[in-house]
């Protein structure tokens, strides 16, 4: 009898969690660590926040490029999935890169990795998120 109880409650709980992962994936893509923090996941969200808005900001400082929605080059396609990636850091760039790329110096080529390493990694914070809440991951 209490087994029976207590995997209802495992399967009602499981249940509200599957309506909440989209909620959850959205918030984690939009702001670094917002996921893990929703999780209670402190330092998780405190780490994929500082290590996302690190990569950007230096990548947006040393004036790397941001890519354009539209390209016709798949390499230039691929970096613009890269950056949106990065959720509000992708908004920011056009705010802070006012006076554009410059990849004619190696600064410029290195902030434009810098940019696309900050949309992969929240990228990796969106699936641990997920896996946390399927209950791959603790």
């Amino acid at each position: 009898m209490t087994e029976s109880y207590s995997q209802e409650r495992v399967k009602t709980a499981s249940a509200k969690q599957y309506y909440l992962v989209p909620l959850l994936l959205l918030a984690a893509w939009i702001v670094p660590g917002l996921g893990h923090l929703l999780l209670r996941r402190w330092g998780r969200a405190l780490t994929f926040f500082l290590v996302v808005c690190g990569l950007a900001m230096t990548g947006f400082l040393t004036r790397g490029q941001v890519f354009p929605p539209h390209s016709d080059d798949p390499f230039g396609t691929l970096g613009f999935l890269a950056d949106a990636c990065s959720g509000v850091f992708f908004v920011l760039a056009h705010f802070v890169e006012t006076a554009g790329p410059d990849v004619s110096r190696a600064s410029g080529a290195y902030g434009t990795r810098f940019v696309a390493a900050a949309g992969l990694v929240n990228l990796l914070g969106v699936l641990d998120v997920h896996g946390i809440v399927c209950g791959w991951r603790n």
